[in-house]
């Protein structure tokens, strides 16, 4: 936000993770995060140095940094110590924020299962009430609905 901290992507994400569960809601202040996933070599940082808060995983109970800037408290990306390879950047962060593809194929929805009321679940793209990989690293299998679904709880 403040300029304080830049950094370049090298290469299109890896894939693009859009995160439903509550963590991510908390650290946004949203309903999910946009999360481009790419390899550490394909980001390279310059500017401040950024400072970073430990969080456990719910889930796997593994480290989950929070990169952010020092002066206006960005959270630049995550690290995470179950994936040591990549970085999860925070989509909202990049100078043009609708540079990566989010299509088929590119993108996929994660934990549903906490998605908000309200939320657009989009047709044709792998979505998981859960993690896409199990504590294991084997797969789940993906949901991949033929048409958008608008989450409601209310009965």
């Amino acid at each position: 936000m403040c300029g304080e901290v830049r950094y370049k992507a090298l290469s299109e994400p890896v894939r693009v993770t859009i995160c439903h569960c509550t963590f991510c809601q908390r650290i946004t202040g949203s309903a999910f995060l946009v999360e481009p996933v790419f390899r550490k070599e394909d980001v390279v940082f310059s500017g401040a140095a950024l400072k970073a808060y430990d969080h456990r995983s719910d889930t796997s109970r593994r480290r989950v940094s929070l990169n952010f800037c020092s002066k206006c408290g960005t959270t630049i990306y995550l690290d995470l110590e179950r994936f040591p390879g990549i970085v999860g950047l925070f989509g909202g962060t990049f100078d043009n924020p609708n540079w990566f593809d989010r299509g088929q194929g590119k993108c996929r929805h994660i934990f549903t299962r906490s998605a908000q009321d309200g939320v657009l679940i989009p047709a044709n793209v792998d979505t998981f009430t859960e993690h896409a990989l199990k504590l294991d690293g084997t797969p789940n299998k993906p949901i991949v609905l033929a048409h958008a679904l608008l989450v409601s709880r209310k009965q």
